[in-house]
Order: C-alpha cells, then sequence, then structure tokens
C-alpha cells in the first residue's frame, strides 16, 4: 500500500521553492542551528513532501504544472508564530504611558480604573465592524513581519455578550486571513467595575455560562486566565480550567508577571500548553512546568514597557528543560509591540537569550505553546508550506536588526500572502 506521501509524489511537485539557504528549526544535537545551504521545498496540498539539497531534488517530481519559485540565495525560515497576543480591542492607552512615565505603576492605574477596565469601556463602544477592520490591519502587520501563525484572545469585553461579540469577530478574521489564527477565550481577565461586589456571580457566569456557549458555537480553540494579585486567584483560575477540561478545551495561562502567586505550579496541575510572563516564578513552578510539559512563554515586551526589573528565571528554565517560547503580547496597555522581531531582540538583550534561543523561540517553541508543533515550527515534512524568506544571512540576525525591513517574502501554505488590507 502506498503512502500518503508516496501517493503525492506520484502527482508531483504543485510548487517548489529552490534555490534557499533552509534554516529548518528542527531540533538539532549541536547549539547550532541546522541549515541546508543551498536548499529547496517541495510542496503538495499546502504541505511540505520533500525538503532537502537542491541538487538533490527528484526531478520526476517536477511536472509540467508544477510552480517553480527562484529564491536566490535568500534565507528560508519557517513561518514565525504569535503565540500571545491581544489584538482585538477599541482604542488605546497612550495617557497611561504618559502615567507611567511620570512614576504611576502598572497596579496602581488598574485598581484606580485604568488598566484593562479602560480598555474594556472602549472595546464595548466599538462597532463590529470596526473592531474587525483594526484586527486585519493587525494581523496582517504581523504577517508582513514574517508571522504566519497568530494566537488571538478575547478578554476585553469582560461579560457574556461582549466576550461572545469579541470571539466571534476573531472568528470572521479568522476565516478570511490567509495565516492560522488560534481563537482563545481569555475568560478571567479583569473584574468588571460593575461586579466588584459580585465577584462569585461573574466567576460563575464564565464558568457556567460562557464557556460552554463558546464551545458550542466552535468559536474557541483554547482557555486562558490571569492569574495574578490584580486579576483571579489560583482557585478562581483552577473553576475554568476545570471546566474547560470538562469540555475537552486546552488551557493557557497568564502567569506570575508581578508575584509569585503559584500561577506557574497551576497551569503545570492542569497540564497547560503554556505559562506565559514569569517573572516571579519561583523554582518550585520551573520544576512542574518541566514534569507537565508545560511551554514557558516569555513576553519581553511588556517587560519592557512596564520598565520591570525582575525577569523570568531563564537560567532555571534551561536547567530543568523547559521549552522557552517568545511573543509579541500586542495589546494596547502593556506592550503595543507588533513585531517578532523586536519581541526576540528583546529577549536575548533583556532577559538574556541567546540568538539561537530566541529564534526556536519565535518557531518551534512557540509552536508547541499552542500545541501545533505537528503543523507549524519547522520545516518538515508532513507540516504546513509556511515560510519566510528574508534579506539576510544568517537566523541569528532575526534577534539582531531593529526596524530593518528584511523579510522579503511570506508563503502561508506554499502560496505567496497578498498584504492588501480589505477595505470596509
Amino acid at each position: 500500500m502506498k503512502t500518503m506521501q508516496e501517493e503525492n509524489y506520484s502527482m508531483g511537485f504543485e510548487s517548489v521553492w529552490k534555490n534557499a539557504r533552509i534554516a529548518t528549526a528542527r531540533p538539532s544535537d549541536s547549539d547550532c542551528i541546522d541549515i541546508i545551504p543551498d536548499g529547496t521545498v517541495g510542496v503538495v496540498g499546502g504541505k511540505i513532501v520533500w525538503v532537502g539539497p537542491t541538487n538533490d531534488l527528484p526531478e520526476k517530481m517536477l511536472k509540467a504544472t508544477t510552480r517553480v519559485h527562484d529564491c536566490r540565495g535568500s534565507l528560508m525560515t519557517p513561518g514565525l508564530v504569535d503565540c500571545h497576543t491581544h489584538l482585538v480591542f477599541g482604542g488605546n492607552r497612550s495617557k497611561e504611558f504618559e502615567s507611567r512615565l511620570r512614576g504611576k505603576t502598572y497596579e496602581q492605574i488598574a485598581t484606580s480604573g485604568g488598566g484593562i477596565t479602560s480598555t474594556m469601556d472602549a472595546t464595548r463602544s466599538t462597532s463590529d465592524e470596526e473592531l474587525e477592520h483594526k484586527t486585519w490591519q493587525r494581523v496582517l502587520s504581523l504577517v508582513a513581519k514574517g508571522v504566519t501563525t497568530i494566537e488571538i484572545k478575547s478578554g476585553y469585553g469582560m461579560n457574556l455578550e461582549h466576550e461572545l461579540r469579541l470571539l466571534e469577530v476573531i472568528n470572521r478574521v479568522a476565516e478570511r486571513v490567509p495565516v492560522s489564527i488560534v481563537k482563545t477565550l481569555l475568560g478571567l481577565h479583569a473584574l468588571p467595575q460593575d461586579y466588584s461586589k459580585k465577584r462569585e456571580q461573574y466567576v460563575k457566569e464564565i464558568c457556567e455560562e460562557l464557556l460552554p456557549i463558546a464551545v458550542s458555537k466552535g468559536l474557541v480553540d483554547m482557555v486562558d486566565a490571569f492569574c495574578e494579585s490584580i486579576a483571579f486567584s489560583r482557585k478562581e483560575c483552577s473553576q475554568l480550567f476545570k471546566k474547560a477540561q470538562a469540555l475537552g478545551v486546552p488551557v493557557k495561562l497568564h502567569a506570575d508577571q508581578l508575584s509569585d502567586g503559584g500561577g506557574a505550579t497551576l497551569a503545570a496541575e492542569f497540564s497547560a500548553l503554556s505559562a506565559d510572563h514569569l517573572e516571579y516564578t519561583s523554582e518550585e513552578g520551573v520544576r512542574a512546568m518541566a514534569q507537565s510539559g508545560t511551554v514557558a512563554v516569555l513576553l519581553p515586551g511588556s517587560f519592557y514597557y512596564l520598565n520591570e526589573e525582575r525577569v523570568p528565571p531563564v537560567q532555571k528554565f534551561r536547567r530543568f528543560g523547559v521549552p522557552m517560547a517568545l511573543a509579541t503580547d500586542a495589546n494596547p496597555g502593556s506592550s503595543p509591540v507588533f513585531s517578532m522581531q523586536s519581541a526576540m531582540n528583546m529577549g536575548c538583550l533583556l532577559f538574556g537569550l541567546t540568538p539561537q534561543e530566541a529564534f526556536i523561540g519565535a518557531t518551534r517553541n512557540a509552536a508547541m505553546a499552542l500545541g501545533m508543533e505537528e503543523q507549524v515550527g519547522t520545516l518538515e515534512i508532513g507540516k504546513y508550506a509556511d515560510m519566510v524568506l528574508w534579506d539576510l544571512d544568517d537566523p541569528g540576525e532575526l534577534a539582531y536588526w531593529v526596524g530593518v525591513d528584511s523579510c522579503e517574502q511570506v508563503i502561508a501554505r506554499g502560496n505567496r500572502i497578498d498584504l492588501t488590507v480589505p477595505s470596509r
């Protein structure tokens, strides 16, 4: 019996991308990134069916209908994976940025009615059409810089009606964009003021009403929560995660960003795909994540914008073998960052990652943080042909240059991406 790969081979390549220096991002026995100096990728059905040196390309696979693209020696990498974003929101928080420059802390702004709840007000008053258009713009801004898989959270609706509205916006965008979108219900983000004396009721409504409806409508791929002193407790986040588990939805967690609230151990307890932020995570939390296989998602953009001083325990993550991913955390308050290259650069300069770790953290490990390591994150047979061509010599340069437009082409499932934002 022929394998699927053999069946694809019998039809020939639909397209090939040849004469590229290919950084596959696949696991290697050395600290160096695996590079094929003069390589070619063969594509059938949007997936990679062949990758290797151009000289070894099977000529019998080149049919009259095969589209041949000459990469002319450009660096090819997997499409970058932004595994933590908050792209659906109204308004901005530039005034809070000014307040922080004058000395106010993130916590002070949040407890005085600013922060996440101010974005909630702006988002609720923004039309569906405007939210969808702005989300399109933000997605394509990331894609233009080499991102082909994006996680997008809700979280600025903060009640049943508006959270479902945001999830529907995310789903409409996901159906139309040419890249992969992962849809996350950030069910417990912040407590709305109208529930200030009804905290238990709010958590119950999110767990028992919002989440089941969102899952039944097919609007959500995973569930998230903000476990922090200014947000929700371990017990409250645990309630949401238990419900998610019962419904068969994977979880991830904003953990230990401003204090050690045991978020990393909670994430590990529920076998979370990732725990994100982690500036205050203890060694106990690191050990728990290592045992559960939970990915550490580092978010240097928010660390930078909040002018924080406590860095995540990167050395402990290395020592205990916890995979480290990077993401933009793109949001209007704490990380108005819309460039994975900027996140990679900050990951190196602020957190002490090597350029190689930053590259793997933006590709293979970021895919793991979304449970998509079998589909994206490396250039290997069977995965989506999500690829980027760069005017660079080495993948380490992705974390080196700042503000340089080195992205030449973005390819999703074997096709060049049109980066035109649709009209309203």
